[in-house]
């Protein structure tokens, strides 16, 4: 089959069009974004052309697939539509994968990309896997029975997928411009749950991960006590966090390359999954070993002047909080300067007092204007950085492609957090500081 997959190098989409060329399809892209984005490594290694202009002709067999980022009166969408070429939405397609392999679900407000990560890691080193994961890496081998996704609520996305197994990481306030409240949020995750065919490992510390109602079987994971699974940190430094996780007769301690309470919980959801899968413990000790983890989650940069530089997927106010929190560990004697790149109108007014009480943990904070992404400015009147700036003292706007008004102290760590594309925020800070 020909697929022509519209907002190609979005994350979800860019992975997307990499599974579907592993099928065997042919297939090829469309983008406004004409800069190079780290989502096309995988579509570059197979050739996968994209598209930046709406000059190339239309094969009339192509089946058209979008992301919801593109509004439907988008110039592409509407000359595929006058083509008269089939057109399907972006999670109906991936809900026909999840259908043709052993799917491990990987969904939850935070941690979905790192614990996807972590399980396809350890699969990999064991019994082979496919994977589909949203930080623009996708894979499938036919010969492989596993399948892990990680699986984004917007939308309601989640809801047309089919898996044999899921994980929940934990349930928070996101994405309100497609919800009603938090409760349609938890019952959504319940819909997930209901079309689960086996078994499912949620946070049981998160208490709205408690309210999900389902008849499939649930084990709870988390560092209380009234967990099923139990996870107790036994020694964290800055290259390793050390645990031990107790889950039947499961007693044994484990460590990654990863620093945070937060990423101890995703690697318990990980070793929980796979031990239920038949993993030993000996081999999913051994294959986190040498974990790396997924493109932009504390990612580190050494720069000029002893600056060390964090890039950082944290887009929401808890996630902004816990990678605060871990680089305050990590780096107890030193100050932090943050640069926040905010992510839609819609998430900036939903969570503006929680961006000012997050930010405000560093001694420093600059914020960029708001990336729109799928929205309008003229939707959101008076919507700007400036809600969040005025509420912590001393923070200013930067401009990314200048940063005139950037300082940065020798030995400090310059933290960058957003969803939004920081390439070349990334490279001025590195001319900047190199």
């Amino acid at each position: 089959m020909k697929y022509y997959c519209l907002g190609i190098k979005g994350t979800g989409m860019s992975t997307l069009a990499q599974i579907l060329y592993d099928l065997g399809n042919e297939v090829c892209g469309y983008d406004d974004v004409k800069d190079y984005k780290f989502t096309q490594k995988g579509l570059d290694t197979r050739g996968i052309e994209v598209f930046c202009d709406n000059q190339h002709p239309l094969d009339p067999e192509m089946i058209v697939t979008y992301s919801v980022a593109l509004p439907l009166d988008h110039k592409e969408l509407v000359r595929c539509r006058q083509n008269g070429l089939t057109i399907r939405k972006y999670n109906e397609i991936v809900g026909e994968v999840t259908s043709l392999f052993r799917t491990i679900s990987v969904s939850g407000t935070h941690g979905k990309t790192t614990t996807s990560s972590l399980i396809r890691h350890i699969l990999e080193h064991t019994v082979g896997t496919n994977y589909f994961i949203g930080a623009g890496d996708g894979h499938v081998d036919k010969e492989h029975d596993f399948f892990v996704i990680e699986s984004d609520e917007f939308n309601k996305h989640f809801v047309t997928y089919h898996p044999s197994y899921t994980v929940i990481t934990n349930i928070e306030e996101e994405h309100m411009e497609c919800y009603r409240d938090l409760q349609d949020i938890i019952d959504t995750f319940g819909i997930l749950a209901a079309n689960t065919k086996k078994f499912i490992i949620a946070c049981g510390d998160n208490p709205n991960v408690r309210k999900v109602r389902t008849d499939r079987e649930i084990l709870y994971y988390g560092f209380n006590e009234d967990n099923d699974i139990v996870a107790q940190i036994t020694d964290m430094n800055r290259r390793y966090s050390v645990f031990r996780v107790r889950f039947a007769d499961l007693d044994e301690e484990f460590e990654v390359p990863l620093f945070g309470a937060h990423m101890v919980l995703n690697a318990t959801a990980a070793i929980a999954m796979c031990y239920k899968l038949g993993i030993k413990a000996e081999d999913i000790r051994e294959a986190l070993k040498d974990f790396r983890n997924a493109t932009r989650r504390m990612e580190e940069t050494e720069l000029g002047q002893g600056i060390t530089l964090i890039d950082d997927y944290a887009h929401h106010p808890t996630e902004i909080a816990a990678t605060i929190s871990s680089v305050r560990q990590k780096y107890p004697d030193r100050k932090v300067t943050a640069i926040f790149k905010p992510n839609t109108y819609s998430r900036t007014v939903d969570f503006t007092e929680g961006f000012i009480r997050a930010l405000g943990k560093v001694d420093r904070v600059y914020l960029t204007e708001i990336d729109s992404n799928r929205e309008k400015q003229e939707d959101y009147p008076g919507v700007s950085s400036r809600m969040i700036t005025d509420g912590i003292e001393g923070s200013q706007i930067v401009n990314e492609n200048a940063l005139d008004n950037l300082v940065v102290q020798p030995g400090e760590v310059l933290l960058v957090m957003s969803c939004a594309s920081v390439s070349h925020l990334i490279e001025n800070i590195k001319k900047k500081y190199s």
